[in-house]
């Protein structure tokens, strides 16, 4: 009788030699945004290796950057009982649990993780945004400083060494600048507002498609620029975001006062006009954010947010209703879907003031999560989100409201990418708004013209 084979203390060796590279390269799998691919090679360094913490952590990785939370929820627990003292698997569980919408074990595995590193300002800045969405804004904004310890594109040359921190001004310049994307200039520029309310000296950088609208809507900047110019001279800075922290800003005392926004009154005319044979409601709607080439991450979260145009069929179903697009480049997706009910005059924009004034006609803005709905927002028009699952913090946990838009409402799917249901409640929605609607007696009435 042959006797059962062995494994030797070689063999043993060799596949831990293999399962380290193997999880290695799955590392950079999922640095390039290849995670399908990561996923496999986690699964064959496991294969090999059972309690490989590594490739756990990588495995989790994967399969939460393909949406798949929930999956990649108790793989962060392997790679944790592998080896507890694991920060980052905790820190990425944190993450997880907190695109589920499940804040109380979110927070636990975010503390675990800034207990085990707490000189890691990335895990300090992922337990910040647990906080925010959990409500807690003014421990959240304190906590989200960490980020100024990483690595961060677009900081302006030539900043004074002096970060503002919410201290008596004194009649200094004050230097705010713009950080992340449009839709977080358009939310957080409500405080530059505040204060030029209260006669500060302010000089502000924006990206160059916002500078038309920020210049109609905050009339008293000692300068405002782009990227493209120099940073003007001033006293102290302070990034447009951490404005939030220097107001210490919480539930209670967000600003959520609109419109802050303004339009240009000539181009709100012209559009008034174009659009009169429309006899309303008149519903714009955004179905695709901006995909951001490059940048892996970001890239990602789009591909969470976006639909194809044809997914929201549903929704221009609903009769009685002028739909308008205001998808910047969806003309091809228009003309594929031989959609005729959608009015696309987004071909000539050149900026967001151009959009604005478009948008000053609409009765309501249906988007998906994107600057689109933080412009509408910002200029006091009722909008419909379209979130994804792991909804970004700003919409905070348990509500379909929120304070910084008090005309807005919040629709997220029951699970990851589960549009259809979703599209069809909106549909139903819309319907009943339909009904509801009363004309077009408010239109225009709380816009802000210049």
């Amino acid at each position: 009788m042959q006797a059962d084979a062995v494994a030797t203390g070689e063999d043993v060796l060799a596949d831990g030699v293999l399962a380290d590279r193997l999880s290695d390269r799955a590392a950079g799998l999922n640095a390039a945004g290849l995670h399908k691919e990561a996923e496999t090679a986690c699964r064959e360094a496991l294969a090999l290796v059972p309690g490989h913490w590594v490739a756990w952590a990588n495995l989790g990785v994967a399969l939460h950057r393909q949406g798949r939370h929930g999956a990649a929820v108790p793989v962060y627990l392997d790679a944790i009982r592998a080896w507890p003292a694991n920060a980052d698997a905790c820190s990425n569980l944190g993450v997880a649990l907190n695109e589920l919408w499940a804040m109380a074990p979110s927070l636990q595995a975010h503390d675990a993780a800034v207990s085990l590193a707490p000189q890691d300002a990335q895990m300090r800045a992922n337990r910040a945004m647990a906080l925010l969405m959990a409500g807690r804004l003014e421990e959240g904004f304190a906590a989200f400083e960490a980020r100024w310890e990483l690595p961060q594109p677009g900081i302006p040359d030539g900043l004074s060494a002096v970060r503002w921190q919410g201290e008596a001004l004194g009649g200094r310049l004050l230097f705010v600048w713009d950080e992340g994307g449009f839709g977080d200039t358009l939310q957080f520029i409500r405080y530059v507002r505040l204060l030029l309310a209260q006669g500060a000296r302010v000089a502000l950088r924006v990206q160059a498609p916002l500078l038309r609208l920020v210049a109609q809507s905050l009339p008293g900047l000692e300068a405002l620029v782009s990227h493209a110019n120099p940073t003007p001279a001033h006293d102290l800075h302070c990034p447009m975001i951490s404005l939030a922290q220097a107001f210490a800003t919480s539930l209670a005392t967000v600003p959520g006062e609109t419109p802050y926004l303004a339009v240009d009154r000539l181009q709100a005319l012209h559009w008034r006009r174009v659009l009169a044979p429309l006899p309303g409601p008149r519903v714009g709607i955004v179905w695709r954010g901006a995909a951001r080439p490059g940048m892996v991450e970001a890239q990602a979260m789009d591909a969470r947010r976006s639909l194809p145009l044809v997914q929201l069929a549903p929704i221009l179903a609903v009769p009685g209703i002028d739909f308008i697009s205001l998808q910047l480049g969806g003309e091809a997706e228009i003309a594929a879907c031989g959609e005729t009910r959608l009015l696309n005059p987004m071909r000539g924009m050149r900026d967001f003031a151009d959009t604005a004034s478009l948008v000053a006609g609409l009765d309501l803005v249906i988007s998906v999560d994107s600057a689109v709905a933080h412009l509408a927002g910002g200029l006091g028009r009722p909008v419909w989100v379209i979130s994804r699952f792991d909804a970004c913090w700003r919409w905070l946990a348990g509500r379909a409201d929120t304070p910084w838009y008090p005309g807005m409402r919040v629709y997220r799917p029951d699970a990851p990418m589960a549009w259809d249901k979703l599209v069809e409640r909106i549909a139903e929605d819309l319907a009943g708004w339909r009904r509801a609607w009363g004309g077009s007696t408010t239109r225009f009435g709380a816009i802000r013209m210049t």
